[in-house]
């Protein structure tokens, strides 16, 4: 169930593509085996996963995007762990927070896909969009904001 939030700034995003498509069957067969090979392996992960969404959607709510950087960082290390990332997606996350990213992420499937940066403001935004188009086939910039705004 989504619940549409207020925001209270600008949060402005930067995704990049790797180039890369996969198998989405293919890599939930690989993390299905991982977690059959190792159930309480991944039973932790994916409390620290839901841990991770809580606090990810309290700092939303706070309008903490510092704290919602550090979280997206975390995530992606969780997807690291599940080897859902790849080389490709770990270039362009690192190049994101070289750029300024206060947090970057993969997202999707994995494995190539897209990743996303959060970024704190729009001169930073477009810094790190122009450091990922050094490595990305495709970049894009979005900013979500409340209605009110």
């Amino acid at each position: 169930i989504f619940i549409k939030k207020q925001i209270k700034e600008p949060i402005r995003i930067v995704f990049a593509s790797t180039g890369i498509t996969s198998s989405t069957t293919k890599v939930v067969a690989d993390v299905r085996a991982k977690k059959e090979a190792d159930p309480e392996w991944f039973d932790g992960l994916l409390k620290r996963y839901v841990a991770l969404v809580k606090q990810g959607e309290e700092a939303l709510d706070a309008g903490d995007i510092t704290k919602l950087g550090a979280l997206l960082d975390e995530n992606h290390t969780l997807c690291q762990e599940l080897t859902v990332s790849c080389k490709e997606l770990d270039t362009l996350v690192l190049a994101a927070r070289e750029a300024g990213a206060i947090g970057a992420k993969m997202s999707g499937t994995g494995r190539g896909g897209l990743m996303l940066a959060l970024t704190p403001t729009e001169e930073i935004q477009n810094k790190v969009a122009k450091a990922l188009e050094k490595f990305a086939p495709q970049v894009w910039k979005t900013t979500f904001a409340s209605a009110d705004r």
